[in-house]
């Protein structure tokens, strides 16, 4: 490896803020930092005696170092973190759960709609959150669906309605696409949505409430009787979400390190509510402290997620951090407000971060013995198969309904069980339906056929199936050009397809393995099969769903939306499309003797 020469580089560095990155010599990024002064803080690593050990360890694999200049200490602060995600440096502190938060989305229709979302902004709208789980969407979305009557319905569900829909007669939707309620209605609605949404719950009550006596001082008693359901059933959400606390908006992060697993639990306070709790295990170098472990978290949780709304105006830590003030800062100066952190507290403020240190050691309990048990089994597995070790196994499986949609599944468990980020799925093309074989064939090309890192290679590949499909995988790998050769697994299901009947079929089905039903190995293997199972059944749900809730006039090039609509509401809906002949298709407005043909052409085609 080549000697790093850092006096010469250290000469030429800037004392300006920025951000460092150092790279080893495979030109790999192992460390990324940020720093007000790019000189003092980069000559601080090639001191004579450094007592930290990971420091020295990752000095000793130092190449090269390359720095980015930026105008302030948060612009650093902002670009290290985002170079964190994108690089996953070895020697950092990983923030593994990296899921992008569960929002609630007002879209920006004419009629909006109420929708979950989760990941890019991709479309116009407004986006309230985050919540700290699904279900949290999920659950307010329903509630919000029994006061406000604003649609959540798909816009293809919407676009297609000729009559009101179910919700319109549970009173949960307006029915804005059959124009059941005018438009300046319908908006009101959605601004009574959107206070809700922004945590005015109060201000939203006390407009129902002056509208209710508005009505029932005109003798408006349907209307009066309607503002007075909503207004209870939004007082009946509050008794239900609120907790008694004097603290409108907080987050209080609880922290335990123990036995080489670090975790910190996050619990979140809006609106005088507990909106959430969630639980991070961040991946931690050895021999990394507490005070660098907790700034990086809050970094990486606060800066990386690409939204500020996420920001509390006051963040509770378990104890006092160097940074804590440059933190605060630049949290202020990207949430645009005050952001304040305490970490000497006392009272209720104190409760919830014993409440917030408490849920972090149980995690740790909990993993840990999760752990143990998922050692015990790859032990179990390994004397089992006659193999030495166990790092890391894949399974196949394969979904389709009568041969349509095929769709391959590869799911992968490392030591740590299943590691759902390498899962993928295959949209088998190009063999003849039905021919589980060929799919088979198909995806182990897929996965393999280029594969190039040894690392990637399972030391246990699972197929799910016979003798047939293991003999599939074994002719693929006959001519396997990389040292490391997966042992192949076929796992076979008994005559009553019961779980606990599997045999494992080994070298082609002519050594077999049948484990008792209570095995902790078998178990395992019931795991990663079924996990493979499910995985390929959702993928292959989603294919045959999207095929058919696309209309085929979709896909036909120059029809567009006010075509489509044109032709449905001119012929009486598909099936009148489908009946009409080029003559007829002429006829609709904005249908020219070309597209007509063209029309006719693709649907009998098709049919």
């Amino acid at each position: 490896m080549a000697v790093f020469d850092h006096k010469a580089f250290l000469k030429t560095l800037s004392t300006e803020p920025g951000v460092y990155r150092m790279y080893d010599d495979e030109h790999q990024v192992i460390y990324v930092g940020k720093a007000k002064n790019l000189k003092k803080r980069v000559s601080s690593y090639f001191r004579a005696n450094i007592p930290d050990s990971k420091t020295r360890v990752l000095v000793s694999n130092i190449c090269s170092i390359e720095v980015t200049l930026t105008n302030t200490e948060t612009e650093a602060l902002l670009l290290e973190n985002n170079l964190i995600k994108k690089y996953q440096p070895r020697y950092n502190i990983l923030l593994r759960d990296d899921k992008s938060y569960p929002y609630i989305f007002l879209s920006g229709h004419k009629h909006p709609r109420l929708a979950f979302h989760r990941g890019a902004r991709k479309y116009k709208g407004e986006y309230f959150g985050p919540f700290p789980s699904s279900a949290a969407v999920s659950e307010s979305l329903r509630l919000m669906q029994k006061i406000f009557p604003v649609r959540q319905c798909e816009d293809a569900y919407y676009r297609a309605r000729s009559r009101p829909c179910l919700q319109y007669q549970l009173k949960r939707c307006s029915a804005p696409c059959v124009g059941k309620v005018s438009d300046e209605e319908y908006l009101d609605q959605v601004d009574l949505v959107r206070q809700f949404l922004n945590g005015k719950s109060q201000q939203v009550i006390a407009k129902l409430v002056a509208r209710m006596e508005t009505a029932s001082m005109a003798l408006n008693f349907e209307l009066a009787a309607k503002y007075r359901d909503q207004i209870a059933l939004l007082r009946q959400m509050q008794e239900q979400q609120s907790v008694a606390g004097n603290f409108a908006e907080m987050d209080v992060i609880g922290f335990v390190q123990q036995n080489g697993l670090v975790a910190i639990h996050m619990l979140m306070i809006r609106e005088h509510k507990v909106l959430g709790t969630k639980t991070y295990f961040p991946k931690v170098p050895k021999d990394s402290l507490e005070d660098e472990i907790l700034t990086s978290f809050i970094g990486q949780y606060y800066l990386s997620g690409g939204t500020n709304s996420r920001i509390a105006k006051e963040i509770i830590l378990p104890f006092t951090i160097h940074a804590q003030q440059e933190l605060a800062d630049a949290l202020s100066e990207v949430a645009q407000r005050k952001v304040l952190f305490r970490a000497q507290v006392r009272s209720e403020r104190a409760q919830y971060l014993a409440l917030a240190n408490k849920n972090a050691a149980n995690s740790i309990a909990v993993k840990q013995s999760a752990q143990d048990s998922i050692n015990k089994r790859y032990a179990l597995l390994k004397e089992a198969l006659q193999v030495s070790d166990i790092q890391r196994m894949e399974c196949f499986d394969i979904s389709h309904t009568m041969g349509e949609n095929t769709v391959a599944s590869c799911v992968v468990f490392d030591s740590q069980g299943p590691n759902n980020k390498e899962y993928r799925r295959y949209n088998v093309t190009g063999i003849t339906p039905g021919d589980d074989y060929a799919a088979m064939d198909f995806a182990l090309n897929k996965r393999y056929a280029k594969l190039q890192d040894e690392t990637k290679v399972p030391d246990v590949i699972f197929i799910d199936g016979g003798k047939g499909q293991l003999g599939r995988a074994e002719a693929f790998f006959a001519d396997w050009p990389l040292d490391k050769l997966p042992l192949l697994v076929g796992v076979a299901k008994g005559t009553s397809r019961k779980p606990g009947l599997e045999t494992l079929l080994i070298d082609g089905g002519r050594r077999t393995v049948n484990l008792d039903s209570d095995s902790p190995a078998l178990h395992l293997i019931q795991h990663i099969r079924d996990e493979s199972h499910r995985f390929a059944i959702a993928g292959h749900r989603n294919k045959r769903q999207k095929q058919r809730t696309q209309s085929v006039l979709e896909e036909i090039e120059g029809v567009g939306l006010k075509r489509r609509q044109a032709l449905l509401k001119y012929l009486g809906g598909m099936q009148g499309v489908k009946a009409a002949s080029i003559h007829q298709l002429k006829q609709v407005p904005g249908i020219s003797p070309k597209t007509a043909e063209k029309i006719f052409n693709h649907l009998h085609d098709k049919a």
